[in-house]
């Protein structure tokens, strides 16, 4: 925001709903343009596109990518170096990405940027070293306290006493748990790659794939299903630039099952091929 009116409090009353989708009349081969709002959303087209070419307009596309992969997850990791420094840090852009990579092994992916000349930076170092960290899912209640660990501090200065917050000890890892944190994973090391630009060859960011060994979760944020609330957990998720958001309302899309509609979609198909040949043929003649 370029703006320097001053900002409105944060509204700490909001309470997530569910709603129903944004179209709940679809039906399968329904044109986007077919609803008000789909229309609108395509007259934006009048305006042209923007083409971005990577491997020239560096660092263009950086600023575009992390306004255009919206909203992103944060992994607030927890790790330890061979000295026994512990080091607590956000992962976030500008310097990182997570997200999970699979369920069965349950692996987690946290990539971190390389620092000055192509190092690693303290995290990625401590767990290449180590073999163990810990992933904290931020809520809104600390997101103040999360964000004042990404200080550049020097790699001997632990994070955690000015950050507020409270070390767990985990149970299967060396690395701490953050205790305010509702939601937490403790991790193993089960892959690092360490990414390297394919024109300078200069290394730029490492890979991490956690194999996740325990996951702790707090019982308030579970629903009666015994699974995560998101209105309850409250996470923050990353936009663009120095920006955050909140997750608010939220609706429900099942699933089509090809059992149930198959034989309706399968007539819609032979109808729709049937109008496309037909018009092949008119402009033919």
């Amino acid at each position: 925001m370029a703006s320097t009116e001053p900002l409105p409090a944060f509204d700490r009353e909001t309470k997530p709903k569910y709603t129903e989708s944004p179209n709940p009349g679809f039906s399968y081969g329904r044109k986007v343009e077919d609803t008000p709002e789909g229309k609108k959303w395509l007259e934006g087209e009048k305006e042209g596109w923007k083409t971005i070419e990577t491997a020239s307009e560096d660092p263009a596309y950086y600023a575009m990518m992390i306004s255009g992969i919206v909203p992103r997850p944060i992994a607030f990791v927890s790790s330890i170096s061979s000295d026994g420094v512990e080091n607590l840090a956000p992962f976030r852009q500008p310097c990182s990405w997570f997200n999970q990579v699979t369920h069965n092994p349950p692996i987690i992916s946290v990539s971190c940027s390389a620092g000055a000349g192509g190092g690693l930076k303290d995290t990625a170092s401590n767990i290449k070293a180590t073999q163990n960290f810990t992933v904290n899912i931020i809520s809104e209640p600390f997101v103040e306290n999360a964000n004042f660990t990404s200080l550049d501090a020097p790699a001997d200065v632990s994070e955690w006493p000015v950050s507020g917050l409270t070390k767990e000890p985990s149970t299967h890892v060396k690395a701490a748990r953050v205790r305010e944190s509702a939601f937490s994973m403790e991790c193993t090391l089960f892959h690092a790659v360490d990414i390297v630009h394919p024109t300078s060859g200069q290394h730029t960011a490492t890979l991490i794939l956690g194999l996740v060994r325990c996951i702790h979760v707090r019982r308030d944020v579970l629903n009666e299903r015994g699974v995560v609330d998101y209105a309850k957990l409250k996470p923050v998720g990353r936009m663009g630039d120095i920006s955050y958001a909140c997750v608010g309302d939220a609706f429900r899309l099942p699933r089509p099952q090809w059992k149930l509609e198959g034989e309706a979609i399968g007539e819609f198909l032979r109808k729709v091929g049937g109008e496309s040949k037909a018009g092949q043929g008119d402009s033919a003649l």
